[in-house]
């Protein structure tokens, strides 16, 4: 399937509609606006949308909108979901995205294990599965894990047609936009390995690789989320993950979100990144020694640095040290927040519904929908 990859502007009815993308009256757009349709379904879920209502929160007009779906419908992406209520005239025929039609892999690497899903189109994970990974093993290892990891979820189940994607969330920093891993704190060994490049070599599948908190956070919002959000995942490293206006902010340098190496005190123990005094070396070093309330108050301090700074709407914590006593953290840093709060009432503090790899594999995900 050929989509279209985001990010195109034009006439013919361009700007937001009515909480939605708009769409582009031109033929030569047609992979834009079929993916625009497909958001669309995708965030109204099971009910679905009619279509004079996708019309109208495109710009689109009704005859494109009946062909697009005409074409989706026939792809096997959209199906019928039953009958809207009338308004005077004929019943409105509801559509809806289907969720089965093709899917998605996403794996996280951690820097002693790795985990792989495989999901619909709609974010649900079908299949997963996860073991250990050294990841100071060197490039060659990690990428035989990675395709094993790629073939145990792939071959399980009912998933007989390939994925539309893969997507890797990694340790940062790395870039981006090129795929290549930089100085990976303590890992030297991956500075300037094309990872996207040779994974997409030996799969044969487009590859999306990025940081393990930007891919959580891509997931944060849901389908079509907007708002402002940060996400701190506390596992074997500290990071964050910036959703800004709905929009995953990573920085000039692919650089944003090394939360974990913001000094919080100056003659504090020395930290792997070469620093002293580092958030991840304090609050690891609590939860290391069983502190885990001392550590949740470290880890809320650094948020209200964060809020202080960007005033997100939400804060969510992640990672296998969260999950493990998720309401001693949530509580500890909704504390602190509360206590540093500048003006009116702080964030709310949650736990992040998706996971890393979910992240991952909703960033292989993106194209199709138009996220690029």
């Amino acid at each position: 399937m050929n989509r279209g990859k985001g990010n195109v502007s034009g006439g013919g009815g361009g700007g937001d509609r009515a909480g939605g993308r708009g769409g582009v009256n031109l033929p030569a757009l047609r992979g834009y606006n079929e993916a625009l349709l497909l958001d669309l379904l995708r965030s109204a879920g099971a009910p679905g949308l009619g279509r004079a209502e996708l019309a109208a929160r495109t710009g689109l007009t009704p005859q494109a909108v009946s062909k697009i779906t005409a074409r989706l419908a026939a792809e096997g992406l959209v199906a019928e979901a039953g009958r809207g209520a009338s308004t005077g005239g004929k019943p409105r025929t509801l559509l809806r995205l289907v969720p089965q039609a093709c899917h998605g892999v996403g794996v996280h690497l951690d820097r002693d294990r790795i985990r792989a899903v495989r999901v619909d189109l709609a974010g649900g994970v079908v299949d997963e599965w996860s073991g250990p990974l050294d990841f100071g093993a060197g490039p060659d290892l990690v990428v035989e894990a990675v395709l094993a990891a790629v073939v145990r979820v792939r071959a399980r189940g009912e998933a007989a047609a390939p994925p539309v994607g893969v997507g890797v969330a990694a340790p940062g920093p790395l870039d981006w936009r090129s795929g290549v891993l930089g100085p990976v704190t303590g890992f030297p060994g991956w500075v300037g390995f094309p990872l996207r490049e040779v994974l997409e070599a030996r799969l044969g599948l487009p590859v999306a690789l990025d940081k393990d908190t930007n891919a959580a956070v891509a997931a944060a919002g849901g389908p079509g989320g907007t708002g402002s959000c940060v996400y701190l995942h506390v596992g074997t490293g500290l990071g964050a993950g910036l959703r800004l206006d709905g929009v995953v902010y990573r920085g000039a340098r692919s650089a944003a979100g090394e939360f974990g190496h913001q000094v919080l005190r100056l003659d504090g123990p020395p930290c792997r990144c070469g620093g002293r005094g580092c958030l991840e070396v304090l609050c690891l070093d609590a939860v290391a020694r069983g502190d885990l309330a001392g550590a949740a108050r470290l880890l809320g301090e650094g948020a209200a640095n964060l809020v202080a700074l960007l005033d997100v709407d939400r804060v969510l914590l992640g990672g296998r040290v969260v999950a493990a006593e998720p309401c001693v953290f949530v509580e500890g840093v909704r504390a602190v927040l509360e206590a540093r709060a500048l003006t009116g009432e702080p964030p709310p503090v949650g736990l992040a519904v998706a996971g890393v790899a979910e992240g991952a594999a909703a960033l292989a995900l993106g194209p199709l929908f138009g996220h690029g």
